[in-house]
């Protein structure tokens, strides 16, 4: 399976072609989930809605747990955690492992900054329509930030893992300004 997705992966870069972006669009409202996650190697369940009531939240889907894109993509987000924190922002990260591999890519990778989610059933990425271009199990590189009422007020896909967390920050300190 993996080296189906490195083939496929490969292919789009080659062909310069980027996986077709998500229909989930600003304003949409976004599905709440339930789901199996791991932060610091401790597993519980997150709560989409709960984790709102709080400020917005970034959901971000990533391919493969301990792929290049993905660790550098964690790396980000950890090293930005005490930026969207400052903004009353929080982030979970999504992808189709298991629970156990995510335990440790949460420690290591995520450096235990913020939670991941397993989603082997691939309800939650099918729901956020942010599968790699029909290729279960694997999650397109989407990131959304949903903010607490519930909707969806900025989407970003790319399998480029290097703007995300930019664009997410960007997206969230925009929308903090117009409601304080």
């Amino acid at each position: 399976m993996l080296t189906r997705y490195i083939l496929v992966v490969a292919m789009l870069f080659a062909c310069g072609t980027e996986p077709a972006s998500a229909a989930l669009k600003p304003g949409d409202k976004a599905p709440m989930f339930k789901a199996h996650a791991s932060q610091g190697g401790k597993e519980f369940t997150f709560s989409l809605a709960e984790a709102l009531k709080k400020g917005p939240v970034v959901v971000y889907f990533y391919p493969q747990a301990f792929t290049s894109g993905c660790t550098i993509e964690a790396h980000e987000f950890a090293e930005a955690m005490v930026k969207f924190n400052a903004l009353g922002a929080s982030v979970i990260g999504v992808s189709n492992d298991d629970i156990a591999t995510l335990n440790k890519f949460s420690t290591s990778e995520c450096r235990s900054k913020f939670p991941v989610a397993a989603d082997k059933d691939q309800r939650i990425m099918t729901a956020y329509d942010s599968v790699m271009m029909g290729i279960l199990p694997y999650a397109n590189r989407t990131s959304y930030v949903v903010t607490p009422d519930g909707r969806i007020s900025y989407e970003y896909t790319s399998l480029d893992p290097s703007d995300h967390v930019k664009n997410t920050l960007a997206a969230i300190q925009s929308w903090k300004a117009k409601h304080e």
